[in-house]
């Protein structure tokens, strides 16, 4: 089922997000809606407060980057077999020096600016069968799970940014939470009008 996505502005996104436990409720179904709503809105990434939910879990699939041409060889056969789920992730290191890339976000529609963040990572995880993982992620994939991450502490990309460039998006942001944008997916705008 596809669910509709949270827009800027909505407290969920600043919310402390909470562990998830093998006996949370239909977690196989919430995947399941995540990856579907993921898909409809031609996303890379979600995360589960980006639908109205504040616990510990991401999904990515990096599979659309398998025949970009600006990453190496090896990035593009990684990212090719890269469809992944993580519950209750901590990023344990990450180093190298930052690197700027275009970033967008499905809770912040039409805006996209260049993030810097750092190339490598090691995140510890559990998949959706509570298997734990430790794994270091370069590159792309890197940045796709840094972005993701940063969804379940209450941080979006646009926190990133320089004060002039929050300057300068911050009527788009007031409008995107108002509802005053034109989507083709399905979203909750938290500050939009009601109807009568």
């Amino acid at each position: 089922m596809v669910l509709p996505i949270v827009a800027y502005g909505d407290p969920v996104l600043r919310k402390e997000t909470e562990a998830i436990t093998k006996d949370f409720p239909k977690l196989d179904e919430l995947i399941e809606n995540m990856f579907e709503t993921m898909y409809a809105a031609r996303g890379i990434g979600l995360a589960a407060p980006q639908i109205g939910m504040a616990v510990r879990l991401f999904i990515v699939d990096a599979t659309i980057f398998e025949d970009d041409e600006d990453l190496t060889e090896e990035e593009q056969k990684f990212a090719s077999t890269f469809k992944k789920v993580f519950i209750n992730p901590e990023i344990i290191e990450e180093s190298g020096d930052e690197w700027a890339f275009n970033e967008g976000c499905l809770s912040i529609p039409d805006v996209r600016e260049d993030v810097f963040r750092q190339p490598e990572i090691t995140i510890v995880y559990e998949d959706e069968n509570f298997k734990k993982h430790k794994e270091t992620l370069s590159g792309i994939v890197a940045r796709i799970v840094q972005h993701e991450y940063d969804h379940i502490e209450g941080v979006l990309f646009t926190d990133k940014l320089s004060p002039l460039k929050k300057r300068l998006i911050k009527s788009k942001l007031t409008n995107i939470s108002k509802g005053k944008i034109d989507v083709d997916y399905r979203m909750r705008f938290p500050n939009a009008k009601k109807k009568r």
